[in-house]
């Protein structure tokens, strides 16, 4: 699965730090649940180490949301990539690469469908869904370039039958099953087009 962090130092700077926790708490509890003391606490920082690189929770929400797409586009590409090296065809180099995500320990649905979700009780809702619909548009552009796609509807189309698959993963269903419909799905999405 991805890394979450980017360099390979023993000593991670303290912004650093503090955004890899903050990672993990949000993703896993969502921020709403997460509280700034548990991060300092899990971090190991000081309040004042805390509040001078991230000063409120409104702009560690924003890295958090900025650095989980870094991180997840850079996966999902180089995955798509390597399996598409395989000469497997783009539907189950797609269905495998969201098997191989859904089946982690570590997951626990789209950051952003679930951001998306709390974002009503955020002063800064817009900004988190805006955050969100450019990951969906990466994410999309990827699927283009994968598929040859020119048509943005066939692109949104295959979107919503990912975004429905993780949610089916999220939800506990039988991830086979689900694997299965996604592949199907997209194969009969592309090859009617």
């Amino acid at each position: 699965m991805f890394s979450l962090t980017k360099s390979t130092d023993k000593k991670i700077a303290a912004r650093e730090k503090i955004l890899i926790t903050a990672h993990d708490l949000f993703y896993s509890s969502g921020f709403r649940a997460t509280g700034i003391d548990k991060i300092i606490q899990q971090a190991k920082v000081t309040k004042v180490t805390f509040y001078r690189h991230y000063p409120s929770k409104s702009a560690l929400i924003i890295a958090y949301l900025n650095y989980r797409h870094e991180i997840w586009i850079d996966w999902f590409h180089s995955t798509l990539r390597n399996k598409r090296e395989d000469n497997k065809a783009p539907s189950l180099a797609l269905s495998e690469t969201f098997n191989e995500w859904f089946s982690h320990e570590s997951f626990r649905g789209c950051a952003f469908i679930n951001a998306t979700a709390e974002a009503e009780s955020e002063d800064i809702k817009e900004e988190i869904k805006s955050i969100c619909r450019n990951h969906k548009h990466e994410t999309r552009a990827i699927i283009m370039s994968l598929f040859d796609i020119k048509e943005y509807q066939l692109a949104d189309n295959i979107i919503t039958l990912i975004d429905g698959a993780i949610i089916h993963a999220q939800m506990g269903m039988n991830m086979n099953g689900v694997i299965e419909q996604l592949n199907n799905g997209l194969e009969k999405l592309v090859s009617a087009a």
